[in-house]
Parts: structure tokens; C-alpha cells; sequence
């Protein structure tokens, strides 16, 4: 083997590497095999070079089955449902056999048919032949000029400036993916963790009276002013299985996010991603809510912010596991009742904005931040403002619903009654359920011309409620219309039979009528 083909092969290795951005993944001890990657070349994804004088074809055979078979291995590992590998042989000479059908198809790995090897020999005279076979496979033209003797220094010079390209290009790519160990992201889980501890020794964590205490998402108290609680609910969760299935999601997101974006950056998306989250909530959910889901699809924001800074090293390190997960999660989320779909898509533009806002360790670009902090503020702003108007707080409703039955479970009949009031001053097409609580509040307080009014309204929009009958029913009876309470009675009685409460109302009023006629 003279210097020329030494040049040649880590001369080709350099420009794969340096031009073409490859990478290094395997380098045999001999220093003489190479494999290298660039998985978004769907042409050759993977390069084999192998630097060694082929004296007989069936050598040159098992050297490809053997190339196939690492090669299918290689393909196993990054997921890949099919692979082609470029396999380049640099040799002073070319078999001494008959050698050259081996080169004309592609071997395919026999088992399962999923990885194909494509050889091209560069040797002697035919160098030139070698390159335009390159160049057709590889889509772009590759050559170099190149001379028929070289020293050992130039050829070592070369393989060194090879290796140290691609080395430098590692931990180019170390400095960006990884920015330190995880902080944040365990004590984030701690308090979470503590916190739900707290909510069942304190009345249980899918209580609503609980939750409400301790800072849950309730779009009435913060248009009272209660604004923290756009921060609190991150860290509550309703239930055993809402907590887990954050605590996982969080420590497998966390800890990656944190990695590239470094602890205070974390900090930051992780916090405002919530924010963000809860902010799309109140607008577009009436629900009460918590946990953290909103600010773990930041993660998932962040995550694609990285991969639209760094799209080449986002799919081949993670790309494709995070966005195929990230698809289940939303179609999870808009099949399955119950799940507050506003505050996940506010999260995940919040984590997006916040790591534009933050940046990458060591990577400032002061306008672009300054751009997505302008973006930032103006949404935020414009979602509160529209969030605390009277237009919005009008069709708030259920929320106001939830509000008012836990002042009725508490005893405070006033201001269940003046919140009920307001909604139904302020919004329209009420539903039956904020009628007969507001009667149910009436009756309370002892203004039983308004409840029966309130009891026939909800009638009106269900005339198959029960306790709205048997409710107005109680009202006929303390009014002495004996004959009107029957009806309602029997109605009630005739809605749910099982209910002995309505039986004895009727036998009650039966014999009051009864008592009258005698």
C-alpha cells in the first residue's frame, strides 16, 4: 500500500466530514475502517470506508456480507425501518479474479430484506471511474485532485485534521445538547410531590373545597383578583394517576430540557410555560384545573424550539421520538373528555416563546431574544385583557357555578347569591343548573317568590329535574297551595320513584288535603 491511497481515503473521509457534514460513529483500532453518518442523506445515510489491498473477489464477498451485517445492526439502533450503506473500498490493486458483478447490484442483507449495500472500489487507473460512481450515488459531485506519490506526514497531517474535525464537531454538539446535571427538574418534583402529600392529609387532592384552598385553577377567583392562582395549580394535581403520569412526563422531559437549556433557563420556561397554560385555561376553559401538564408541553415548546435552531442534530438525536409523542399526547387530549386541551396548547407555546426569550448557554442573539420578549409580553398582555373583560367574565358560567356551590357548601349564602345574580345579569342562555342553585341559595335565605320563579325557569330548560319539582313542590306547601304542591310532588314522585323523600312530601300533602275536606 504506497501513500496515494492513504491520501485518497482520508482525503475522501475529510470531505465527508468537513463538507458534507458526516459524522464519525465507528473507527476500527487499525485505523483503516471508518463508518459514518448523516441520517438525513436518505441516499446514503451510511458510509463505510474501508482502506486495504483486495487480492481475490471472494474476499471482497465476505467483506460485504460482513459490511451488511454491521450495517443491519447499525440500522436496528437508530430505528431505521430501512438502510443503505455506501460501502468505499480505497486499494492499490484490484482482485486478481473476477471481481467486478460483485460491484454491480447491491448486496441485501438476507434476513428481512431491510439493508442494502452499495460497494464502490477506487483503485489503480481507475480512480476517475470511482469518483463518478460516488458523485451518481451521493447525488453532488465529489473530486479532489490528488498526485501519485505522498509522504507519510502529509498522509498523517490529513487523517489527523480528519479526526479532529470530527471530533471537534462531538463536542460542538456536547456544548449544545448538554449544559449541565438536572436541579430544577427533581425539585420541581419534590414539591410536587409534597404538595400532593399535603392534599390528602388536608381533605384529599380530587376534593374540590381542597383543591380551591390551595391555589386550583377557579376563573371566579381570579376575576376577583386572585392572580396567583395562574401559578399555584402547576404544582397540584387531582388524583393519584394525574400525579404520576406528570411526575414521569416530567422527569423524562425535564431533565433533557434542562440539559440543553441549562438550570436558570429551565427555571424560566418551566414557570412561564405553566403561566402560559393556566392564562389559556381561563380563557378558554370554565373548568377548575391543576397540574402541571401545561408547563411539561413547555417542555415539549422547547424541545421544538431547539429543533428549529438545530434541525440536523434535533431528528438525529430526538426529533422523531418527540414529535411522535408529542402527536399522541394532543390526540389524546382532544379524544378524552375531562382534559383541559386550552391550558396543554397554551403551555406549549409558552415553552416555545420562553426558550426564544432565553436562548441556548453561551449562544446569545440579543435581537432574536428581544424579539420573541416583545412577542411575549404583547400576547400575555392582550390574553389577560381580554381574559379580565366583562365580555369574558359574562360567559363564565360553569365557573361561577363551581364558585357558588362551594360558598353554598360553606354556609355563605350572600355571596353565592350575589355571584349568582351577577351571572345572570351578565350572561345569557343560563343553563338550568345556575337557576336552581340560585333557588336553592333563595330558599336560604328565605325569598320564595323569587325561587319559585328560579325553580320554573329551570323547569322550563329541563322538565325532567327532579329536585326542581320537588324543590317548588316545598314552596307550594309553605304558600298553602295544597293543590299545586300535589302536582309537583307527584311529579317528582313519578321522576324517581326510589326517592322516599318525594313519597313522603306527597303522603305529607295527601293528607293536609285530606285534613281540609273533613
Amino acid at each position: 500500500m504506497n501513500n496515494r491511497e492513504g491520501y485518497i481515503f482520508w482525503r475522501l473521509a475529510y470531505s465527508f466530514i468537513s463538507d458534507h457534514g458526516y459524522r464519525v460513529i465507528q473507527l476500527f483500532e487499525n485505523q483503516k475502517e471508518l463508518w459514518l453518518e448523516k441520517l438525513e442523506n436518505k441516499k446514503a445515510p451510511i458510509i463505510r470506508m474501508m482502506l486495504h489491498d483486495l487480492d481475490w473477489s471472494n474476499a471482497m464477498q465476505r467483506d460485504i456480507e460482513f459490511t451488511a451485517t454491521n450495517g443491519e445492526r447499525v440500522r436496528k439502533q437508530i430505528g431505521k425501518s430501512e438502510l443503505n450503506v455506501l460501502n468505499i473500498y480505497v486499494s492499490k490493486f484490484p482482485p486478481v479474479d473476477e471481481y467486478e458483478y460483485r460491484l454491480e447490484r447491491p448486496f441485501v442483507f438476507p434476513q428481512g430484506n431491510k439493508t442494502t449495500v452499495t460497494s464502490i472500489l477506487f483503485v489503480n487507473d481507475e480512480l476517475e471511474s470511482g469518483f463518478r460512481r460516488l458523485s451518481d450515488k451521493l447525488g453532488w459531485n465529489i473530486y479532489f485532485e490528488f498526485s501519485n506519490e505522498y509522504s507519510e506526514q502529509e498522509v498523517e497531517e490529513l487523517k489527523k485534521s480528519a479526526l479532529e474535525l470530527a471530533i471537534h464537531k462531538v463536542k460542538a454538539e456536547q456544548e449544545i445538547l448538554v449544559n449541565g446535571k438536572p436541579l430544577f427538574t427533581y425539585l420541581f418534583i419534590v414539591i410536587q410531590l409534597a404538595v400532593f402529600l399535603w392534599l390528602e392529609i388536608n381533605g384529599g387532592s380530587t376534593n374540590t373545597s381542597t383543591l380551591i384552598k390551595y391555589g386550583a385553577k377557579v376563573n371566579a377567583l381570579i376575576d376577583q383578583g386572585e392572580w396567583w392562582r395562574f401559578i399555584t395549580p402547576i404544582f397540584l394535581h387531582i388524583g393519584f394517576l394525574h400525579l404520576l403520569t406528570n411526575t414521569l412526563a416530567l422527569y423524562f422531559l425535564g431533565t433533557t430540557v434542562e440539559r440543553i437549556f441549562g438550570k436558570s433557563r429551565f427555571f424560566i420556561i418551566y414557570l412561564f410555560a405553566g403561566f402560559t397554560g393556566f392564562i389559556a385555561s381561563f380563557l378558554y376553559s370554565s373548568n377548575l384545573s391543576a397540574g402541571a401538564s401545561g408547563a411539561i408541553f413547555g417542555c415539549f415548546g422547547a424541545l421544538l424550539y431547539f429543533g428549529a435552531m438545530y434541525p440536523k442534530l434535533f431528528f438525529r438525536t430526538m426529533g422523531l421520538n418527540i414529535l411522535v409523542v408529542l402527536g399522541i399526547n394532543l390526540v389524546f387530549g382532544f379524544s378524552v373528555s375531562g382534559i383541559d386541551n386550552a391550558g396543554h396548547l397554551g403551555g406549549l407555546a409558552g415553552g416555545f416563546l420562553a426558550a426564544g426569550v432565553t436562548h441556548f448557554p453561551k449562544r446569545k442573539k440579543l435581537l432574536w431574544q428581544m424579539v420573541f420578549l416583545v412577542a411575549s409580553i404583547a400576547i400575555v398582555w392582550s390574553s389577560l385583557s381580554y381574559g379580565f373583560s366583562s365580555s369574558a367574565q359574562a360567559k363564565d358560567e360553569n365557573s361561577n357555578l363551581i364558585m357558588a356551590e362551594e360558598y353554598v357548601k360553606q354556609g355563605n349564602y350572600n355571596q353565592a347569591y350575589q355571584l349568582l345574580k351577577d351571572t345572570e345579569k351578565n350572561a345569557s342562555n343560563l343553563s338550568e343548573r345556575t337557576y336552581f342553585l340560585l333557588s336553592f341559595v333563595e330558599i336560604k335565605k328565605n325569598m320564595l317568590p323569587a325561587a319559585k320563579k328560579h325553580l320554573e325557569k329551570a323547569i322550563q330548560l329541563d322538565p325532567e329535574l327532579d329536585e326542581a319539582y320537588f324543590n317548588l313542590a316545598l314552596i307550594n306547601l309553605e304558600q298553602n297551595d295544597l293543590k299545586q304542591a300535589k302536582l309537583n310532588a307527584e311529579k317528582a314522585a313519578n321522576l324517581e320513584p326510589k326517592k322516599e323523600q318525594y313519597k313522603n312530601l306527597l303522603i305529607e300533602i295527601n293528607q293536609q288535603l285530606q285534613s281540609t275536606k273533613e
